[in-house]
């Protein structure tokens, strides 16, 4: 039985406490003494309270631990894992911060850390199924599309966020890099929408979003290319908010105080997106992997679609995105995956062993990943 420190009990934070505390001591700290205590009242995880945007909380925090998981929002994810990594612990981070992970690389190594990154339900899951295929096959294109949505649609928004609105807002507004013909390209969020089909939901939208992360640097694909999913409607609203200002990072005096526009839209965004205790969501992602094989032309097809766990009442997001994580967070535990480093998922999909074990690790979980090839 390993000690697992689990940074931030958020709604993604949670489930990956409640999920690993089955097998392993499990400590869930939290600047919200509210919150690890709730989830202590739930399950066998010790509650602790620390300031995770401290580096000598963080520290602490990691003392003793076998392994931690790093689940803080995205604006302080860089900070914290750098912290960990310094602390010569091992991490599996879902943090999706701006900077990028590579930077810590020669600090990883140094202290023999082994760190993956990003390793949720994308980027995370998706990397896993790329980083699978790509050496196995010439990949020629690589097309994710994702999101996770309310069950039912409610006017303006016609969403819900199963996360932060600040995280949502910052894939609204951050530019999306694509790779198209061997080239990086960068286009607007919210660009390119097209109609797409879902089973079981029916039609959504899909439009540009920064999903590639890591891919850019490590796959060598000529196409690839990751969208964002919401009901049809959704992004010309959010597009009106982005083009008014309501988005913008430069600040506004207003009566002698400066204030930033996006945090008043977030503040008021908190409310109106925030799913209502037992509202049913769910998560859809299909992944695309097309090239050549043994001189033919071949295609993979992975799709996921989950719902909102009503027995327990844990999202579907929380579900794809922690279950990624935890299934991982075992193969790095009992040292199946042990690459010192900064490690995208994509490193860790490419051993067969690792790759088979977290999509059966989802299905024992009830998150079943549909494969067809063409």
């Amino acid at each position: 039985m390993s000690q697992i420190v689990v940074l931030g009990a958020g709604m993604v934070g949670s489930a990956i406490a409640a999920d690993l505390c089955r097998d392993h001591r499990v400590t869930a700290v939290d600047a919200s003494r509210a919150q690890v205590e709730a989830l202590a009242s739930r399950h066998p995880v010790t509650p602790a309270v620390a300031d995770l945007a401290d580096a000598g909380a963080v520290a602490a925090a990691c003392r003793g631990a076998d392994l931690v998981i790093g689940a803080v929002p995205g604006f302080m994810g860089y900070a914290t894992l750098r912290a960990v990594i310094a602390a010569g612990v091992n991490v599996v981070d879902i943090s999706f911060f701006d900077e990028d992970p590579f930077e810590l690389d020669a600090l990883a190594r140094s202290r023999g850390v082994t760190a993956v990154v990003d390793c949720g339900v994308a980027p995370g899951l998706g990397n896993l199924i790329l980083g699978y295929h790509a050496g196995r096959m010439t990949v020629e294109r690589f097309h994710c599309l994702v999101g996770g949505l309310p069950a039912r649609r409610t006017w303006p928004w016609q969403y819900k966020a199963p996360f932060s609105p600040v995280d949502v807002l910052e894939e609204y507004t951050r530019p999306a890099r694509l790779v198209e013909a061997g080239c990086v390209v960068t286009r607007p969020a919210l660009s390119e929408p097209e109609l797409v089909e879902i089973d079981p939901v029916g039609t959504l939208e899909a439009f540009n979003t920064d999903g590639l992360r890591t891919l850019l640097k490590t796959m060598a694909v000529p196409n690839m290319a990751e969208k964002t999913l919401r009901y049809p409607g959704h992004i010309e609203i959010v597009r009106a908010l982005r083009e008014s200002g309501f988005l913008s990072r430069e600040p506004l005096r207003i009566g002698g105080t400066a204030v930033r526009p996006i945090d008043v839209t977030a503040a008021l965004l908190f409310q109106q997106w925030r799913l209502a205790p037992g509202e049913p969501e769910f998560t859809a992602m299909q992944v695309t992997v097309s090239g050549q094989a043994d001189g033919a032309a071949r295609q993979h097809v992975y799709r996921l679609f989950d719902r909102t766990d009503v027995r327990t009442g844990t999202s579907s997001m929380a579900r794809t995105t922690g279950y990624t994580c935890t299934a991982v967070a075992r193969l790095v535990l009992d040292g199946v995956f042990a690459r010192p480093g900064i490690c995208p998922p994509e490193y860790v999909g490419a051993d067969e062993v690792c790759f088979r074990r977290v999509l059966a690790d989802l299905a024992e979980h009830g998150v079943a990943v549909e494969h067809s090839e063409a």
